[in-house]
């Protein structure tokens, strides 16, 4: 496996770093065109541990990072809706634009 393209990465952990105490993103709000990337960036970029990981949910508000990422998300008040995050509450809107461009 490669390693993320530099400026993109840098593109999305800016993005992480971005979303306020108490909201969230999806992976696809990071990068609409490869949903995948900011886990992969997230995962393996080595100044990825500054920033709000646990801010970052899958599409249907469910969590990857498990029991650990609730307990976070949670003490931040964001609400939830059984166990995925209630997105309609949670979810930083987009400003226009705002989706990260593919390199």
């Amino acid at each position: 496996m490669s390693a993320p393209s530099e400026s993109r990465a840098e593109r999305v952990l800016a993005g992480v770093r971005a979303i306020p105490e108490g909201h969230v993103r999806t992976y696809g709000d990071l990068d609409p065109g490869a949903p995948r990337f900011p886990g992969r960036v997230l995962a393996t970029h080595p100044d990825a541990g500054d920033v709000p990981w646990h801010r970052v949910v899958r599409a249907d508000g469910s969590l990857a990072g498990g029991e650990r990422q609730r307990e976070r998300l949670v003490a931040e008040g964001v609400a939830f809706r059984g166990m995925r995050v209630d997105l309609r509450l949670a979810r930083l809107p987009l400003d226009p634009g705002e989706h990260l461009e593919a390199d």
